[in-house]
């Protein structure tokens, strides 16, 4: 696995917005895991809350910025809430944009 197209999905995901919060994906705590080899993208994701109303429109988005970086050939996208999501999960900077004390 190259850390290098890891990283590459990883910023490709930072453009997927979470409709509700206005805020990327990834900064605010929703991927849990990206893993790629052999062109085979695996991500882990959650939603804010189980039953979430734009899990799907963030599923396709996933699935749809992933395919776009070089190298990927073929994406599964798992949804879990195992562990849960807070807040804690959210990058410094999402935690300041959202005056999350931590």
């Amino acid at each position: 696995m190259s850390e290098d197209i890891v990283q590459a999905v990883l910023e490709a995901l930072k453009t997927v917005m979470d409709p509700e919060l206005g805020y990327n994906i990834v900064d605010i705590g929703l991927v849990y895991d990206v893993e790629v080899q052999d062109g085979y993208a695996r991500i882990l994701l959650t939603t804010t809350t189980p039953g979430c109303p734009a899990t799907d429109y963030i599923r396709q988005a996933v699935e749809t910025c992933a395919a776009a970086v070089a190298g990927i050939g073929a994406i599964d996208v798992t949804m879990t809430w195992e562990p849960q999501w807070s807040p804690d999960r959210m990058s410094e900077e999402a935690k300041a944009h959202f005056g999350v004390l931590g």
